[in-house]
């Protein structure tokens, strides 16, 4: 694997030496500075992977290019914002740039209950837990018919989890579900968080689908002829949250959506621990029967805790059995004759870091253990099996 890690640009605590000191070769970053929609000006692009060059790292995979919620809600000025990413794209490949990462989940990106739940050895991780959810939006938000939603046992549960909370603690949940994590595209109160939610009424899953069709129908020509591949980051967490449906969950979605748009660049971004959260999913499966159209890879391991919740693990812990993922990364390598671009996902706070302001699930000691530890795990597996890595 291409061993990288996420950056997100200039004011990243974690800085371009701190990355390549902790042996990644390469970073995944996007211009965060560009509001969604716009376009991303080429001597921009060009700019930023000087600076990165400059470090002794390479830049060749984008995370993440923006897809506006009026062209996943077919909404007034779709067509235009549609423009827009294409010329973006064009500008990328003018500048190297070959792997383009993108999401299509409503209104929130990946959401999280918790960004500092401490771990029996004094690491912090993230977690999330459908109760706190369902507080939240049962006693906070109030949205309408929320509580068709939830089970009426969870119904209770979160009406005692709510009540038994105080100011600070209801302010830090709404905070860390809605005031936007790392990557995240957006940033809402709850006031504008109600009314990015009401742009959804009427859209089901079935209706998501088809303007996600119909999206990649209209950039994936471009694509083709540019030489990029788009890879579509899984739903996280994989199911409906606040009613918005969720399309990108299951293997059964994305070989859907490749049958619906078969161009060769529709590709996946294949996140083992969004993933993961499912026990439905067969990770080690999806890669064998996805692998062709996979072009970047997240590995993390959370450990799954009944009723959707989960929190993250050590990257060679939880659920996601990893050993088993990543020798089934080696053989797609093996046979394909070419190395995915991989970043360790999520790390635990940790050590020293536990000191410093850190960005949720990306300090800089978490990831360099996960990416030390994949490494060791790769290089075990090809040692073991006498190929090249």
């Amino acid at each position: 694997m291409t061993e990288t890690m996420r950056w997100f640009g200039p004011s990243d605590p974690v800085g371009l030496r701190d990355i390549r000191q902790a042996g990644a070769r390469e970073v995944v970053t996007a211009l965060h500075e560009i509001a969604n929609g716009e376009v991303w000006p080429q001597a921009a692009i060009a700019a930023r992977r000087q600076a990165i060059e400059a470090a002794g790292l390479g830049w060749s995979v984008v995370e993440s290019l923006p897809v506006d919620e009026a062209i996943k809600t077919r909404g007034a000025g779709w067509e235009a914002l549609v423009d827009n990413y294409r010329q973006s794209l064009a500008n990328l490949a003018a500048c190297g740039i070959r792997t383009v990462t993108y999401n299509f989940m409503p209104v929130l990106d990946w959401t999280r209950t918790d960004l500092a739940w401490e771990l029996p050895d004094g690491a912090l991780a993230l977690r999330f837990e459908i109760e706190a959810v369902a507080a939240y939006d049962l006693h906070m938000l109030r949205r309408p018919g929320a509580e068709s939603d939830y089970p009426p046992a969870l119904v209770e549960r979160a009406a005692r989890r709510f009540h038994g909370m105080d100011d600070a603690e209801r302010t830090r949940l709404e905070r860390t579900i809605i005031a936007g994590l790392p990557g995240s595209e957006e940033t809402f109160t709850a006031e504008r968080f109600r009314d990015a939610l009401a742009q959804y009424d009427g859209i089901d899953a079935e209706a998501l689908r088809a303007n996600h069709v119909a999206f990649l129908e209209a950039v994936c020509p471009l694509a083709d002829e540019l030489g990029i591949q788009l890879v579509v980051h899984p739903d996280d967490p994989p199911f409906p949250l606040f009613g918005l449906p969720r399309v990108v969950s299951t293997e059964a979605d994305v070989a859907a959506l490749f049958r619906a748009v078969p161009n060769r660049s529709n590709g996946l971004c294949f996140c083992a621990g969004s993933f993961g959260v499912r026990a439905d999913n067969d990770l080690p499966g999806m890669i064998e029967r996805l692998g062709e159209r996979i072009g970047f890879l997240h590995l993390r391991s959370v450990r799954r805790e009944g009723e959707g919740g989960f929190h993250e693990a050590a990257h060679l812990e939880g659920d996601a059995g990893m050993a088993a993922l990543v020798a089934a990364i080696h053989a797609l390598q093996r046979r394909e004759g070419r190395s995915i671009p991989m970043r360790p996902d999520h790390g635990h706070q940790m050590l020293d870091d536990l000191t410093k302001q850190t960005l949720p699930g990306y300090s800089l000691l978490g990831r360099m253990r996960g990416l030390a530890e994949l490494r060791g795990l790769e290089r075990g597996i090809v040692h073991a099996g006498g190929g090249a890595g």
